[in-house]
């Protein structure tokens, strides 16, 4: 039976005999497991359905601990790393042979980052290994950003949750590779490409992949409600189009006056889009309950946080 504590010794035990615990971060909850484990690696694969070519993604304590896992670290990873860890950015990196190729999905990169969460901060300084985490969900489905959410994907197949509370940023992290020591990003995510560049400079976009991707997130359906989803930048015209369904909406700001709509999600009231990432698949995931026909997801604005809110629902759209 799954249970949900703030119990970090608990956890450390679990861990510690080769099982997994969804922890929290600021970005998602993840399913964590020792990355030098084969059974808790396997385990992860399995429990959330995902395909084995897809990589994960480790998480360490600190920047120290890469020398563990990391072969090479370009000088613009070690800028990005000095400024936004612990923080929601994931850099791929080539990695040591000690870093098993199933964690990697068979490539000679290792995905990894520092969290920015202080029980599993806490949870990785008292660990004597890195922690592999994907998102705690079935694979391709809403990624959760708080225990109740993990526990509805998992009934009683996890041991633990470790309770975090709700998760600050919503969406996941931004990925970013490194390709003849050129930063490439691979991922949008909750640091927008904006904070990146203002950093290092211009950077490449690979964001999609779906054979043999380089990061996790690049797979054109993903992040997706049972209900099918559509995301359209006339919401009005759409909703006239369907008036004879059950329609859920998602919207920036502003609430759309039409008696036909069963409910409506507004993610900021303010038209704040770090706002908006934040309470993005929480509304997801109440409009995923409430038995709809259609959810109907406002095109955001195609800046900031605006484009990896933009990303996410394409990708939750896609047939």
């Amino acid at each position: 039976m799954s249970i949900i504590s703030t119990d970090i010794k608990q956890a450390i035990k679990i861990l510690n005999q080769n099982d997994l615990v969804a922890i929290p971060t600021e970005t998602v909850y993840g399913l964590a497991g020792n990355i030098y484990s084969e059974s808790a690696i396997k385990k992860i694969f399995e429990l959330k359905q995902r395909p084995l070519y897809n990589p994960l993604i480790v998480h360490v304590a600190s920047i120290g601990q890469l020398d563990e896992i990391v072969e090479d670290f370009p000088e613009k990873a070690k800028i990005l790393a000095n400024t936004f860890w612990p923080g929601p950015l994931t850099m791929v990196l080539k990695k040591k042979s000690k870093v098993p190729d199933l964690v990697t999905g068979g490539k000679n990169t290792v995905a990894v980052r520092i969290p920015n969460h202080t029980i599993t901060l806490e949870l990785l300084q008292l660990l004597d290994f890195p922690l592999a985490a994907p998102s705690a969900n079935l694979f391709g489905m809403i990624s959760p950003t708080n225990a109740v959410h993990v526990l509805d994907s998992f009934q009683n197949n996890l041991p633990m949750i470790l309770d975090g509370g709700s998760c600050q940023n919503g969406i996941e992290s931004t990925i970013i590779g490194f390709e003849n020591n050129e930063p490439v990003l691979y991922r949008l995510g909750s640091l927008s490409i904006e904070e990146i560049e203002n950093t290092i400079g211009r950077i490449k976009i690979k964001n999609n992949k779906e054979k043999s991707p380089d990061a996790p997130g690049m797979l054109s359906k993903h992040y997706a409600p049972k209900t099918a989803t559509f995301l359209v930048e006339d919401v009005v015209s759409f909703i006239q189009k369907n008036n004879y369904k059950k329609i859920g909406l998602l919207l920036f700001s502003n609430v759309i006056e039409n008696k036909t709509i069963h409910h409506q999600e507004i993610l900021s009231k303010n038209g704040d889009l770090k706002e908006a990432a934040s309470h993005l698949y929480e509304a997801m995931h109440r409009l995923d309950k409430m038995d709809l026909d259609i959810i109907i997801a406002q095109e955001f604005p195609n800046y900031g946080l605006g484009k990896s809110i933009n990303d996410r629902l394409t990708r939750a759209s896609k047939k």
